[in-house]
């Protein structure tokens, strides 16, 4: 019989007749799988050869899987030698695990050290397929399961924490469950630490041109910071006149983007190794994120305000931190921030994905008044350049460029010359004039880090 998805032959080394170390990456495979036979002292063509001592055989395979594979295979694996064409071979039973991932000890748990049957071979799995296979057999989420990673520090946490008069040490991690029963960090530390592997990637178009992008690092806190204070930016205000009176309107509800982002961080799944999408749009911003809904939860309850996370001590600790104030009210207040504007938020799901699809309530009338400026200038009614200027500075709220942005060095701190560019809706050269004026007067002092530049708002 040939090999297949249940049966594997091995032949014993030519050079001193023991049994080859590939059999523990079968034996592995099986325990992952759904079991199979694999036939020491048989070749791949299915030719018996046989053993010369099969007590000797079955004890060294014996003591290699025992050795060799982890978690422990033995009550899933039975060796027998068995009679077949005239010769003796050692044949090995192997029934599926129910502790998997089982790996090969020298590999550790990692993709190299894992391994599925597929067809008549074995091969490795990814990250992904690895956590996917301990939640499924452990029971728990992917926040209660150990990390992987220990060496973990959490100077953003601690910093938050501190910021809202919480007491951060051990006693508090254990209450957050950051750690484990043993005493070891869980993956909701992980994703808590400076070390987080996941991360959020942002890229804005001009129509379908890829215009920009951003990848964002660190502590899921970290990155909630980072990718709102960059939504921010790139949230342009229309700035129209009634009579007298300025009138600013944004492209979108700040609380409605606050609201996305943060559903997309709590409740994706961390089980796979993908990173958060967001999408900058003329007309519109999408954010992606993994997992879709969680399990027993259908489309129509999310919006009567039926919440399951899928990452519930995640979720937790958002709210302690205050960040969130309730559980089901986030898609709520997405379309309380929409409600009398004429357009809707979208959410979209399918299996893995979850979309939420915020509109741009400025789209519309930004193209009506494009259109008017080109009738106007068709007509030959051109501004002259110092009226554009006024009505720039009109725009700004009367402040001149410069003042705008120490005003904006004040408020942020630190930023690139890229933000001072969209706060500022300038170009490049102006934008780098300005900056050099502000840093020659000591406003502002300009840092190099690796190959990008900040500008940092002087102390004192």
């Amino acid at each position: 019989m040939p090999e297949n998805t249940n049966i594997e032959y091995k032949e014993l080394n030519r050079t001193d007749g023991s049994v080859p170390d590939s059999v523990i990456k079968e034996v592995v495979a099986f325990l992952n799988t759904d079991g199979g036979e694999i036939y020491v002292g048989i070749r791949d063509d299915g030719s018996v050869e046989g053993v010369s001592d099969p007590d000797d055989t079955t004890n060294r395979l014996t003591a290699m899987i025992v050795s060799s594979v982890k978690p422990d295979p033995v009550s899933f694996v039975r060796i027998d030698p068995v009679r077949m064409d005239g010769a003796v071979v050692v044949k090995c039973i192997v029934s599926p695990g129910t502790e998997r991932p089982y790996f090969v000890a020298q590999k550790g748990l990692t993709p190299g050290g894992v391994f599925v049957r597929v067809g008549a071979s074995s091969r490795n799995v990814s990250e992904s397929v690895i956590r996917k296979m301990i939640v499924e057999s452990s029971g728990q989420s992917y926040e209660e399961m150990r990390s992987f990673e220990q060496q973990l520090t959490f100077e953003t946490l601690k910093e938050e924490m501190e910021k809202r008069g919480i007491s951060f040490g051990e006693a508090q991690m254990r209450t957050l469950k950051m750690l484990g029963s043993d005493g070891l960090y869980t993956n909701l530390a992980l994703l808590l630490s400076d070390q987080c592997p996941f991360v959020i990637k942002a890229a804005i178009f001009d129509g379908e041109i890829f215009r920009d992008r951003e990848q964002f690092e660190g502590s899921l806190l970290k990155q909630l910071k980072d990718v709102y204070r960059y939504l921010c930016l790139n949230n342009k205000t229309l700035a129209t006149f009634h009579y007298l009176d300025r009138v600013d309107d944004m492209d979108y509800p700040p609380d409605a983007l606050r609201e996305a982002l943060l559903n997309s961080i709590v409740h994706r799944n961390y089980s796979f190794s993908g990173g958060n999408i967001i999408n900058i749009r003329d007309d519109r911003i999408e954010f992606v994120s993994l997992g879709g809904l969680a399990p027993g939860i259908s489309y129509e309850a999310i919006f009567i305000g039926v919440s399951e996370s899928r990452n519930p001590n995640l979720a937790a600790v958002f709210y302690r931190l205050k960040l969130i104030e309730s559980y089901g009210t986030g898609i709520r207040k997405i379309l309380d921030r929409y409600e009398g504007t004429g357009l809707s938020p979208k959410f979209d799901t399918a299996e893995g994905v979850f979309r939420v699809t915020l509109p741009n309530l400025n789209y519309g009338r930004v193209e009506q008044m494009r259109e008017a400026s080109a009738l106007r200038e068709a007509s030959g009614t051109i501004l002259p350049r110092k009226s554009r200027e006024q009505m720039k500075r009109q725009k700004r709220g009367g402040l001149p460029a410069v003042e705008l942005l120490r005003k904006f060095a004040d408020e942020q701190g630190e930023f690139s010359r890229k933000d001072a560019e969209r706060m500022l809706g300038v170009g490049t050269t102006r934008a780098f004039d300005l900056l050099k004026e502000l840093c020659a007067e000591g406003t502002l002092i300009q840092e190099k880090r690796g190959r990008s530049t900040v500008y940092r708002k002087k102390r004192g």
